[in-house]
C-alpha cells in the first residue's frame, strides 16, 4: 500500500510539472506588448469573420450547385421516364392493333362461315354452285404414298382429306363429301380476306372432329409437307394430333361461356414453326358452332409470322443501344434482336410444344444475367419502370427497364388446356444513354461551381491581407493611451502615489485615464488613514464574533432540548405499541409486527386489541411524519382502546365514533392532519375489514393470493366530522394456515437505488417465498427483502408491517 501511495504521489508531481511546463511555453510564445496582443486578437477576430463569411459563401455556392443538380436530375429523370412510358405505350398500341386486325378478320371469316352453318339451305345452294365452278374447284388426286387425297394446284385454296376420311374407292365418304361441299364457301371469303387487311401468312378452315378436312388459302403442298414434318399424322385424328385439348376446351365453353379465360372466342397459340413455310408463327383460332349450339362445327384460323410482331419490337430506337423485347407471361421471349438477346443473356432452345407443332423457348427465367432471371413482369395495366445491373465484361452496368402489358388473350400453349395469357412489351436502355443530357448538365454545373469557388477563395485571401494591413496600421494610435496607463500603473505599484496620466481623448480610453487618476487620489488618501481604518474594523469584527458565539450557544441548547423531547415522544410512541407477550397470548393467531419511523417520531399506527373472544387489529398512516403525526397516532391509539373497553362491537360505528373524536382534536390543535385507517375484527375464523387504507393481502394455505382493496370501505379519518355514509365492512373467511399481511405505504413506496418502487407485487412475492414459516419468520423475510431493495437509499417514509397467521 505504501508503494502504491508513493507511485500516486509521483504521478501527481509529474502531472503538475507538465502543466507548469506548458504554461511556461505559452508565456514565452504569447506577445509581450498590448499592441502586439491587440493586433493578434483583432486580426484573429477579423480573419475569423472573413473565414466564416467566406466559408458560408462557399457552402452556399456548393449547396446551390447541389440543389440545382438535384432539381435538374429530378426534371430530366421525370422527362426520361415519361418519354419511356409514352414510347412503350405507343408501341404496345401498335402491337395490339396488329393482333386486333388479325382477330377482326378471323372473326369476320368465322361470322360468314357461321351464318351459312345457321342457314343450311343457303349454304347448300352456294356450296353446290361453287363446287361446280372450275375457277374454285380442281380435281382431287389420291396420293398412294401418303394415303390422303388433295386437290391439284390452281385452286384458290388447298383442300386436304386425310386417309381415315376416304372410302374403299379412295374417295371421300358421303358425309365427308357433304362437309367438303358445305365448306366450299371458304374459298370465296377466305381468299378475299387473305388478300386484304392485315398481312397474314395463311388462313384456313378445319372441319369438326368427326370430319377434320382442311382448307388453306393460298394454295400450298400442304399434305406433302405434313408427311415430311409430322410422320403418323394421317393415322390419327387431326385435332388430337396437332391441337390436343383445344376442341374439348371449346366444347366446355358451349356448356358454360364463363369458363373462357378471356371474354373472346378467339384462341391464340404459343409461337411454333409452321409446317408449310418453316417460319415461326402464331395462329389465331376461331371456333364454329353447330346450328343448335350444342357442339363444335370446326374452326377458321389465320396465321401471322412472328416477324410481323418482331418488326414492331425491333423498330424501337432508344438512345444508341436501347432495344425492345416481347415476352409471354411465363418469361418466354417472342421477339428481340440478336444483339439484345446477347445483352440479356438469353439462350434459344427448341422442343416439342405438342404432338404436331414445334415451339421455340427463349426464357428470361433462364437468363445468364441474374437481374434478368429475377425480373418481375407487370401484374396490372400500368407501365413499370425498374433499374437493374447487367454484367458486361466483368462490369456491372446500370440499365433502365420499362415494361407494359398488352391485351389479354386465350392461349393454347401445347398442353390440353386453354389458359389466359397476357404478353408484355419491354424496353431496355443503358442509364448513361437515357440520362446523357442529365450527366452533361451535371458536369457543366460541377465545372461552374469549381470555377466560382476558386475565385471566391482568391477574393477571400486578398481581403484577409488588406484587413491585416489595416489592423496593424491603426493599432499604434488605438493603444497609445493604454500604454501610458500601463506605465502609470507600474509607478503606482512602486508606491509613487503622486503619479497621474495625461488625458487627451474623450473616448473609453480617456474615461479609463480619468478613473485611474481618481483611483490614485483615493489610494493616496486611504494610505494616509490606513492604520485608523484597520483599528476600527478590528473592533467591529470582535463585537460581531461575540454575538455569533452567543447565538451558537443558544442554538446548541435549543437543539439538545428539542432532541430530548423528540426522544421522549418516540419512547412514548413505542411504549403504547403491542408487546410480544400480548401478541403471544392471543389464541389461534400468530402475530408479528415491524415499525421503523422515517424521523425520530413516526406517523404510522398499528395496534392489536383483545376483548373476550374478539380481536381487533388496527393499521393506519397519518399524513406526513414527525412530532405532530406521532401525537395524532397516539390520539388514535387512545380513542380505539377506550371504545373497545366501553364494549363497542359494531365495526362501522366503532370507526365513525373514533373519527368524530379525532376530528374534534385535529380541529382544536389546528394541525391540518388526517389519516387512512382500517380495522380488522377476528372472530370464529372470520375477518371483518372496515375502513380505508392500503390493500390487504390474504395468502391461503394453498398458495393462492387474494388482494383486498379497501378504497370503498371508508373515508380518510379527520377530514369530515361524519363519515358514516362512507364506512362499510367486508367479511373474509380466515382458516387455519391462512396468512394476512398488513402494511403502510412506506413498504410499497420504498425506492431502490434506480428509483423503482418496492410495490405490492414484490410484497406479495416476498410473502409467498416465506409463507412456510411462522409470522415472525415471514415478517423478517419480507423486511429483509425490502431492505435489500432499498440498499443505500434514504428511507423517506415510515415503514410498518403486520403479519398474522391462523394457527
Amino acid at each position: 500500500m505504501a508503494d502504491l501511495g508513493r507511485v500516486g504521489a509521483q504521478t501527481s508531481m509529474n502531472d503538475k510539472a507538465m502543466i507548469s511546463k506548458s504554461q511556461t511555453v505559452l508565456q514565452k510564445i504569447m506577445p509581450k506588448t498590448f499592441r502586439a496582443k491587440f493586433v493578434l486578437v483583432v486580426g484573429a477576430a477579423v480573419l475569423f469573420d472573413l473565414l466564416l463569411s467566406g466559408s458560408i459563401a462557399l457552402w452556399n455556392v456548393n449547396r446551390l450547385s447541389h440543389d440545382a443538380t438535384h432539381e435538374i436530375e429530378q426534371g430530366l429523370t421525370k422527362a426520361s421516364q415519361e418519354y419511356l412510358q409514352n414510347y412503350i405505350e405507343t408501341t404496345a398500341l401498335r402491337a395490339d392493333l396488329l393482333i386486333d386486325r388479325v382477330h377482326s378478320q378471323t372473326s369476320s371469316l368465322a361470322g360468314a362461315m357461321q351464318t351459312f352453318i345457321d342457314h343450311p339451305e343457303a349454304r347448300d345452294a352456294i356450296g353446290k354452285a361453287i363446287a361446280n365452278d372450275p375457277f374454285y374447284v380442281q380435281p382431287s388426286d389420291y396420293d398412294t404414298k401418303g394415303g390422303w387425297s388433295q386437290n391439284k394446284p390452281g385452286a384458290t385454296s388447298v383442300l386436304s382429306v386425310w386417309g381415315y376420311l376416304l372410302g374403299p374407292d379412295m374417295k371421300p365418304l358421303p358425309a365427308v363429301q357433304q362437309e367438303i361441299d358445305d365448306s366450299a364457301i371458304f374459298d370465296t371469303f377466305g381468299a378475299s380476306l387473305m388478300a386484304n387487311g392485315a398481312s397474314k401468312l395463311q388462313m384456313y378452315y378445319v372441319g369438326p372432329k368427326s370430319m377434320p378436312i382442311m382448307r388453306t388459302t393460298p394454295y400450298s403442298d400442304q399434305a406433302q409437307t405434313f408427311d415430311k414434318l409430322y410422320p403418323g399424322h394421317n393415322a390419327a385424328n387431326f385435332w388430337d394430333f396437332f391441337f390436343p385439348g383445344v376442341y374439348e376446351g371449346w366444347q366446355s365453353w358451349i356448356k358454360d361461356p364463363s369458363t373462357r379465360p378471356v371474354a373472346s372466342d378467339v384462341t391464340t397459340t404459343a409461337p411454333y414453326i409452321d409446317a408449310i413455310t418453316g417460319k415461326l408463327i402464331v395462329s389465331f383460332f376461331h371456333p364454329l358452332w353447330t346450328k343448335d349450339r350444342t357442339d363444335v362445327a370446326g374452326m377458321v384460323a389465320a396465321d401471322i409470322t412472328l416477324e410481323q410482331l418482331a418488326d414492331i419490337v425491333q423498330s424501337v430506337k432508344l438512345a444508341e443501344t436501347g432495344f425492345g423485347f416481347l415476352t409471354m407471361s411465363n418469361g418466354n421471349v417472342l421477339a428481340i434482336n440478336p444483339a439484345a438477346e446477347q445483352t440479356l443473356g438469353l439462350t434459344t432452345a427448341s422442343g416439342a410444344a405438342g404432338s404436331g407443332v414445334t415451339g421455340t423457348e427463349r426464357s428470361l427465367l433462364k437468363s445468364k444475367q441474374a437481374a434478368v432471371a429475377t425480373l418481375k413482369l407487370p401484374t396490372d395495366d400500368t407501365t413499370v419502370i425498374e433499374h437493374i445491373l447487367l454484367n458486361e465484361n466483368g462490369r456491372q452496368v446500370p440499365y433502365v427497364v420499362a415494361m407494359r402489358r398488352m391485351k389479354p388473350a386465350n392461349l393454347w400453349d401445347g398442353t390440353p388446356k386453354i389458359i389466359p395469357e397476357t404478353l408484355t412489351l419491354g424496353f431496355i436502355v443503358p442509364e448513361h444513354e437515357i440520362y446523357a443530357s442529365l450527366l452533361a448538365a451535371q458536369d457543366k454545373i460541377s465545372s461552374a461551381t469549381t470555377r466560382i469557388m476558386m475565385w471566391q477563395a482568391v477574393t477571400l485571401a486578398f481581403s484577409m491581407l488588406v484587413v491585416l494591413a489595416a489592423v496593424f496600421g491603426i493599432s499604434k494610435r488605438i493603444t497609445q493611451g493604454l500604454s501610458d496607463l500601463a506605465g502609470a500603473a507600474r509607478r503606482l505599484r512602486d508606491k509613487d502615489y503622486s503619479v497621474r496620466v495625461k488625458v487627451n481623448a474623450r473616448d473609453e480610453v480617456g474615461e479609463v485615464g480619468l478613473a485611474f487618476n481618481s483611483m490614485a487620489r483615493e489610494i493616496s488618501d486611504h494610505t494616509e488613514n490606513l492604520e485608523q481604518l484597520v483599528a476600527n474594523r478590528t473592533r467591529e469584527l470582535g463585537a460581531a464574533n461575540e454575538q455569533i458565539l452567543s447565538l451558537n450557544a443558544q442554538l446548541k441548547g435549543e437543539n439538545l432540548r428539542l432532541g430530548a423531547e423528540l426522544d421522549i415522544a418516540r419512547q412514548v410512541q413505542m411504549m403504547v405499541l403491542p408487546k410480544l407477550a400480548e401478541l403471544s397470548a392471543i389464541p389461534l393467531l400468530d402475530i408479528s409486527s415491524f415499525m421503523e419511523p422515517a424521523d425520530e417520531v413516526g406517523g404510522d399506527y398499528y395496534d392489536v386489541l383483545q376483548s373476550e373472544d374478539r380481536v381487533k387489529i388496527g393499521i393506519g398512516d397519518v399524513t406526513g411524519h414527525g412530532l405532530e403525526s406521532g401525537v395524532l397516532m397516539l390520539m388514535v391509539q387512545s380513542v380505539a382502546r377506550g371504545l373497545l373497553e366501553q364494549g363497542e362491537v359494531d365495526p362501522k360505528q366503532f370507526l365513525n365514533v373514533l373519527n368524530q373524536a379525532i376530528y374534534k382534536n385535529i380541529e382544536r390543535t389546528e394541525t391540518g392532519k388526517h389519516l387512512s385507517l382500517s380495522f380488522i375484527d377476528y372472530a370464529n375464523d372470520k375477518l371483518t375489514l372496515t375502513g380505508q387504507h392500503e390493500e390487504v393481502l390474504i395468502i391461503r394455505k394453498t398458495g393462492d393470493v387474494e388482494r383486498i382493496d379497501t378504497i370503498d370501505l371508508g373515508f380518510p379519518v379527520g377530514l369530515e366530522f361524519d363519515i358514516s355514509p362512507f364506512v362499510a365492512s367486508k367479511e373474509i373467511q380466515f382458516d387455519r394456515d391462512d396468512i394476512m399481511v398488513l402494511h403502510t405505504d412506506g413498504v410499497t413506496e420504498a425506492e431502490g437505488p434506480d428509483g423503482d418502487l418496492f410495490g405490492i407485487d414484490r410484497l406479495r412475492d416476498s410473502a409467498l417465498r416465506h409463507r412456510s414459516g411462522n409470522a415472525g419468520e415471514i415478517k423478517s423475510g419480507i423486511i429483509s427483502d425490502l431492505m435489500a431493495h432499498i440498499g443505500t437509499q434514504k428511507i423517506h417514509d415510515d415503514i410498518t408491517l403486520v403479519v398474522v397467521r391462523h394457527i
